[in-house]
């Protein structure tokens, strides 16, 4: 037996000896664990608690570690699907229908995110895959790939680097390229220290003075019942809060229902011999479709402050119904109206949908407002997080740029 031989009989029995894996075993179990990781990483970030949010960034050390382009597809599915749980029971719900349909849509909005990441992956090392999966976030972070660009990771920054602004975000996006490296081991261990730190020290975003945000439950009867009664039930609500020294009173989206010259001159009627405006959502509708919008109401003026950027996909924005002549349901504003301005302040708006993706707020951002005002409508999401996460994102965007924050929700 030549030594040559012999040295590999030597190297061979070693690798087979007990106690030891060989490395066909191990790369055998390799996916699975990453795929089980990758949905608690998604259920966790994503729970509705906002100093939960940090998890959400060990995703991109799941990607970078899949052994394959099916495995990295199979981490970025189990994420995102774990991430956005609540979608198929709150489907069913809002349609009162079974399950099925909210199935089929969850595995749809999920296909964009696999699609993206699973495409840009790549099995070799360095900073190719950093600046891929940096990639990945931006096409998932800016329309089209964008709007549905939920359970995004930078949304963490709010909660690792509070008041760092733009800073912060560009300090996200490194952690996350790091953690796509070899040096991560060393991403992990700052993120967690910032994470400490900023659970130790953590505040809730102010409140800006005068201002209250009016949360209500009042179930699916929201939006849909216009009667007298109901608008005069809101209009002694919001009557009752200068008691508490508030005059800017917000109320969730959806809240007036329609809105027409009947509805404006009845709330202004109300609003007579006060000084508070109102802000409150509710629906702009014409022969081609409707806006979903907030409006700024006192008893000297009432107007439409916002059209809403980026409805909800499916459910309410509806391209494809204008090619077939039964008008377009609600229209996508996109880039539109960033920021609006009411007595003075400018106003970074967001209503539902927009603060689960990323765009809206960083739009807004850009433009320096000196209030965030997200609203929602959240009925149909009973026994889900998707509320939670609602809240915990614009907290996060208030956190990070140190705005005060107004809050409407009704449930």
């Amino acid at each position: 037996m030549t030594p040559d031989i012999l040295d590999r009989y030597r190297i061979a029995a070693f690798s087979a000896s007990p106690g030891r894996s060989s490395p066909s075993i191990r790369n055998r179990w390799r996916g699975p664990v990453l795929i089980v990781l990758s949905i608690v990483v998604g259920k966790v970030g994503w729970s509705g608690t906002v100093l939960t949010l940090p998890v959400a960034m060990i995703f991109p050390l799941l990607w970078a570690k899949s052994p394959s382009r099916v495995v990295a597809a199979a981490v970025s599915g189990g994420y995102f699907l774990a991430a956005s749980r609540g979608l198929p029971q709150g489907v069913a719900t809002f349609y009162a229908a079974d399950l099925w349909p909210g199935l089929l849509l969850w595995v749809m909005a999920s296909a964009c995110f696999v699609t993206v990441h699973a495409a840009l992956w790549t099995k070799h090392p360095g900073k190719g895959r950093a600046v891929r999966y940096l990639a990945a976030a931006v096409l998932m972070g800016l329309p089209p790939f964008g709007i549905t660009g939920w359970a995004h990771p930078m949304t963490a920054a709010g909660v690792l680097f509070s008041g760092w602004g733009w800073w912060g975000l560009a300090a996200t996006a490194a952690s996350i390229a790091m953690m796509t490296s070899r040096y991560w081991p060393a991403a992990v261990i700052a993120v967690g220290g910032f994470w400490l730190w900023s659970a130790a020290t953590w505040t809730e975003p102010s409140l800006p003075d005068g201002w209250k945000g009016v949360d209500l439950k009042l179930g699916q009867s929201l939006g849909r019942d216009g009667s007298l009664e109901h608008h005069r039930g809101l209009i002694a609500t919001v009557r009752a809060r200068p008691a508490e020294g508030s005059r800017v009173i917000v109320l969730p989206e959806s809240a007036l229902g329609f809105w027409t010259p009947t509805v404006a001159r009845l709330w202004q009627d109300g609003l007579r011999g006060s000084d508070i405006t109102v802000i409150a959502g509710a629906a702009a509708i014409d022969a081609a479709g409707y806006d979903n919008v907030m409006v700024a109401i006192s008893a000297d003026v009432a107007g439409i402050l916002y059209r809403e950027r980026m409805p909800v996909p499916v459910s309410m924005w509806q391209p494809w119904r204008a090619w077939t002549g039964q008008g377009e349901g609600a229209r996508a504003h996109l880039l539109a109206n960033p920021v609006v301005e009411l007595a003075g302040r400018r106003i970074a708006p967001l209503i539902c949908y927009e603060q689960l993706i990323l765009w809206p707020a960083l739009q807004s951002m850009l433009h320096a407002p000196d209030i965030i005002v997200a609203t929602g409508n959240g009925w149909w999401t009973a026994g889900t997080s998707i509320v939670a996460i609602q809240r915990g994102s614009a907290v996060a965007w208030a956190k990070l740029f140190n705005r005060p924050l107004v809050q409407a929700f009704n449930t």
